[in-house]
């Protein structure tokens, strides 16, 4: 059972595949697909046979994991593959809020050119030459850092809650955030921290939402003191009503692995941890 259909060729593999919600019992249901949706006690209790979540994404924070090791019931994810999109995403964030590009557009298309260009105004910040700040040096954060090169960047990078996290937020024009969601992780960028990124800097989020303290930075946000590109919430879908119109954030609705290539290629390897589990087979990408 999937929560819905998924795209791309490998899909079409699959038989007997019911496209429905959660909240439905279903004792005949033996494994589940979901785009990391909560699937937790309440949830393992209405499918009883349930031996498998195969999560289509690489961060499963909101599936139990607990839980469903104790319902004797398998995870996987479906990592690797979005390392690339969700850099290019993270890269295309920096650039858009450095360089205006969205209010920009919006002027243009509002046949406003004239009326808000001249030699003083519509002026953005560097990037080439930027010192870039990368919180969480995994696969993903890495990508940004070889993409960084070519914008001839200084790049400064902690793994998660290292001690130098102080640090790199006092000395970064630009921070982009790349840890997963856990325990230790939630409320990483604390109010106290935000406070320590420079006036002008830049703090870009394809994350989680909640790394960061929202309303902390809704406030710095509002103060005009940074700027931000962010595609993850605290509350997805909810997004705080006072960054609509802000012209110094850019927001976008949880896009990392939006490409038709990336999507594919994760609907492959959900397929192949449902065949391998069908099989009787380990699946390749078990995270429990």
């Amino acid at each position: 059972m999937a929560t819905r259909r998924l795209p791309g060729e490998a899909w079409d593999e699959l038989e007997d595949v019911e496209i429905g919600a959660l909240d439905v019992s279903r004792p005949d249901v033996e494994a589940l697909v979901v785009p990391n949706e909560l699937v937790d006690g309440n949830v393992l209790g209405r499918f009883p046979r349930l031996r498998l979540v195969a999560n289509y994404g690489v961060g499963y924070d909101r599936i139990d994991v607990g839980a469903c090791r104790a319902h004797g019931v398998a995870v996987t994810n479906t990592p690797g593959v979005l390392d690339a999109a969700t850099a290019d995403l993270a890269f295309a964030l920096i650039l858009a809020v450095r360089r205006c590009l969205v209010a920009g557009d919006r002027y243009v298309r509002a046949g406003d050119w004239n009326a808000h260009w001249s030699a003083a105004t519509m002026l953005g910040r560097d990037v080439t030459g930027a010192t870039l700040g990368i919180v969480g040096l995994g696969r993903i954060g890495s990508a940004v850092a070889r993409r960084a090169a070519g914008f001839e960047m200084r790049v400064r990078s902690v793994r998660r809650t290292a001690g130098d996290l102080d640090e790199l937020l006092r000395e970064c024009d630009i921070v982009t955030v790349h840890v997963p969601l856990t325990e230790e992780t939630t409320g990483l960028l604390s109010r106290e921290r935000l406070a320590l990124m420079p006036d002008g800097a830049t703090l870009v989020n394809t994350a989680r939402g909640p790394v960061v303290d929202e309303a902390a930075l809704v406030d710095e946000l509002v103060s005009g003191r940074i700027s931000a590109g962010l595609d993850v919430f605290a509350h997805e879908p909810d997004v705080p009503a006072a960054l609509y119109d802000l012209p110094n954030v850019v927001l976008t609705p949880h896009l990392g692995s939006a490409t038709v290539e990336t999507r594919a290629a994760m609907t492959r390897i959900v397929v192949d941890n449902l065949l391998a589990a069908t099989r009787g087979e380990e699946p390749p990408n078990r995270v429990a």
